[in-house]
């Protein structure tokens, strides 16, 4: 019995840190496509979009190239 509620604790533990870490991913993408896009409006770009969608790609890149760091497996 000990063991299920082990495997189970772990289980909610995980769930916990991966909706934790998509809100963190989610927001910190948001400030940061905010910071370029008012950046790029304070540097007098007239279309400015093109600016902020390179940045969406390039902050979406940094958060998964940081999910998938291989930092992880070595603990294993």
């Amino acid at each position: 019995m000990a063991t299920v509620a082990k495997a189970l604790s772990e289980f909610v533990q995980n769930l916990v840190a991966f909706v934790l870490l998509i809100i963190l991913g989610i927001v910190s993408f948001f400030f940061a496509v905010f910071i370029v896009d008012w950046g790029a409006s304070l540097a007098g770009f007239e279309n400015h979009e093109d600016v902020v969608i390179s940045a969406a790609i390039l902050v979406a890149a940094a958060i998964l190239a940081g999910g998938i760091s291989p930092l992880g497996y070595s603990s294993e």
